[in-house]
């Protein structure tokens, strides 16, 4: 009897060897081992992508990384990329060797072959960090998900005539955009290693994350390394936020005369945060109209047809500007819009009016809302409709909490980055107290997760219908207090900004008049 209760024991010690999830696996630089989050994922925090950016491949391509020998213990996360210093995020916290991703895996056995959701943080590519740990309840849908750190501010975007000198395409520039390609690149070729399929690869990210999206379902040099994206509050279709080669590379020789510096090499030899700390004054932080990452304006590539043709969500939030401000003065107001060319200020006024201190607030978030956010989802949905053949799926997350990421007082609903929070689970646990936000959070995980493993369709059992967004018959996907369809919220002011970004189009062609 004892000899046979050994055996069960045994047996049953062994399952739940077998049942653990992939904490050692294999790279193409080495063996690599990662750590038990719960009972049911393998996180990997930080594993090398690329070698470190730094010394003579500060404002270079990426380059592979350097085999390790032994095991790489991928059980922290890597620092963040030198950026300005604020409240939460110290320079002590930063270092140049930044080109790192993280991993989590449910996979027990590398032959599973999960599909993957590729995460692109935030942060006007100035700031943040990849977030080696927050996508554990998208993984534990069903998911291996990967976190991507890249360049940022000036070691990212720093444009010069003697750089684009340095390689044989003859730009400068990019080169946060650069690493996010190459790291998708990594993720083809080792992906499978943590059960996960390369060719069941969904991009996702958030505000400059979600413009990196778009950019790459735009750019040549992404074709072929995803099957799907999701943008959350974010897309590169507006033509006020558009640099040349020859802007950037002017921006460049204004910053590098603001620093007394003479060369390329002298710039090299400065520490990174005399660079992108608080006192440096870099205006060029965002991708650049290159000709080779970004070949010509994205709202004319997908007027063209001109993209990686893909299934896309998209979503924005209904209070995005409530990150912005707090209260708003009628002279600040009138600064606001007088500052735009033309009638347009006037026009604007029209839509969002500045009657009382109040009315005045809400007006600058909601241009805030449906300029930077809002009209670039349309567009983005509208165009791929008309010139692609792959699904658009648009939706607008209303949910208001009593807790947020960044938002300041006197909120109306979700503001700019409350989407991640529905996302990583911030209320799986708080159901008593939040029984709302956990509706919502589960309706988004699921669907997002969904949509990667269709490759392209967000429906599901027990979920609301979503249809494919249909421009002719508008409807998006509305979450709050569950989810359900609505007609294109704010829908005549997403018009009128259609104009207006029509207008400066026009304008900068030559086609308009001030």
């Amino acid at each position: 009897m004892k000899k046979l209760l050994f055996v069960i024991c045994g047996l049953l010690g062994m399952m739940a060897v077998q049942a653990q999830p992939l904490l050692k696996t294999h790279v193409e630089t080495g063996d690599v081992e990662g750590v038990l989050e719960g009972d049911d994922l393998a996180c990997y925090y930080a594993i090398p992508f690329a070698a470190p950016p730094v010394g003579d491949l500060r404002w270079k391509a990426p380059q592979p990384a350097k085999p390790w020998t032994g095991v790489l213990k991928a059980k922290e996360t890597a620092k963040w990329p030198p950026q300005p210093e604020k409240s939460y995020v110290k320079y002590d916290m930063m270092d140049e060797d930044c080109l790192y991703l993280s991993v989590v895996t449910p996979a027990k056995k590398v032959s599973e072959a999960l599909p993957v959701m590729v995460w692109i943080h935030g942060g006007g590519f100035r700031t943040e960090h990849y977030g080696g740990e927050l996508w554990q309840s998208l993984a534990r849908r069903g998911v291996v998900t990967v976190s991507v750190a890249y360049r940022a501010g000036a070691l990212g975007y720093l444009a010069h005539a003697d750089l684009a000198k340095e390689n044989l395409e003859g730009h400068s520039g990019n080169y946060g955009m650069l690493d996010l390609i190459f790291a998708l690149q990594w993720v083809q070729r080792n992906i499978q290693n943590f059960g996960g399929d390369p060719a069941k690869v969904t991009i996702f990210g958030e505000s400059a994350g979600a413009m990196s999206c778009n950019i790459l379902c735009a750019s040549p040099l992404a074709k072929g390394l995803f099957r799907a994206c999701i943008s959350e509050s974010g897309a590169f279709m507006s033509p006020l936020s558009l640099i040349d080669q020859t802007t950037a590379q002017m921006l460049g020789y204004l910053f590098m005369n603001q620093l007394q510096k003479k060369s390329i090499a002298e710039l090299r030899q400065m520490d990174a945060k005399s660079l992108t700390g608080n006192d440096a004054n870099f205006q060029g932080s965002t991708p650049i109209i290159d000709g080779y990452v970004m070949p010509a304006p994205l709202y004319d590539l997908y007027q063209k047809g001109e993209y990686n043709d893909v299934p896309v969500l998209i979503i924005h939030n209904s209070d995005e500007g409530a990150v912005e401000f707090d209260s708003v003065s009628e002279e600040m107001y009138n600064q606001q819009l007088s500052s735009l060319p033309g009638h347009w200020g006037d026009s604007l006024k029209a839509y969002y009016p500045g009657r009382t201190d109040e009315e005045r607030l809400y007006s600058l978030r909601d241009l805030v809302r449906d300029l930077n956010f809002g009209w670039s989802a349309y567009a983005w949905a509208t165009l791929q409709k008309q010139t692609g053949k792959s699904p658009v799926y648009v939706a607008y997350l209303a949910q208001k909490s009593d807790t947020t990421v960044y938002a300041k007082g006197n909120r109306r609903g979700a503001a700019h980055t409350d989407d991640i929070m529905y996302l990583k689970g911030a209320f799986d646990n708080k159901a008593d107290k939040y029984p709302q936000e956990k509706k919502v959070g589960d309706l988004m995980q699921q669907y997002w997760v969904n949509f990667a493993k269709t490759g392209g369709d967000p429906n599901g059992k027990g979920l609301p219908a979503w249809p494919v967004f249909d421009e002719q018959k508008p409807t998006v996907m509305q979450f709050n207090n569950g989810a359900s369809l609505v007609d294109v919220p704010n829908k005549e002011r997403i018009a009128l900004i259609d104009r207006f970004c029509q207008y400066i189009r026009d304008l900068r062609a030559g086609k308009a008049t001030q």
